[in-house]
């Protein structure tokens, strides 16, 4: 897998992950409506599956650098 499929990947998660949250909060605590909540709890689902296109097999290699990534993120 090249290196740049491995950031993209990571990048795609990140934002699910992150904009996920997000979703919901402008949902419940924005009063956006439950189509914003909905997207939102679809959000981490995406972030599921974009996981398993990674090349490496193990899940908690991917989950870990996942956590650092989302950290980063959620610091921006």
């Amino acid at each position: 897998m090249s290196v740049t499929k491995t950031l993209v990947l990571f990048v795609i998660a990140a934002l699910a992950e992150i904009g996920g949250a997000w979703l919901i909060w402008q949902g419940a605590r924005e009063h956006r409506g439950i189509a914003w909540i909905g997207a939102g709890i679809a959000a981490p689902a995406a972030y599921g599956f974009v996981a398993t296109l990674q090349d490496d097999n193990d899940l908690g290699r991917i989950l870990a650098a996942y956590g650092g990534i989302f950290v980063t993120g959620s610091l921006g």
